[in-house]
């Protein structure tokens, strides 16, 4: 079973205070990252933090890689 920073059902329904866009955990550092405008917004003893001014910008060509549609893991 894989460890999740946040539940995936929880992950499913958020999105990206800044810009509606998609998130995907990042492991290290713990946090939730925007597909769309690149933000990080960190995830701090299991919550999702989840402010604009918390936010950081990811790294260039760091994003991490959106799962194939055939990927069965939850």
């Amino acid at each position: 079973m894989t460890d999740h920073l946040v539940s995936p059902d929880l992950l499913e329904i958020m999105q990206c205070p800044s810009c509606a866009g998609e998130l995907r955990e990042q492991p290290e550092p713990a946090a939730l990252v925007c597909q769309r405008c690149g933000l990080q917004y960190p995830v701090r003893d299991g919550i999702p933090v989840m402010l604009i001014d918390e936010a950081t910008p990811s790294e260039p060509g760091t994003l991490p890689d959106k799962p194939s549609p055939e990927d069965p893991s939850p």
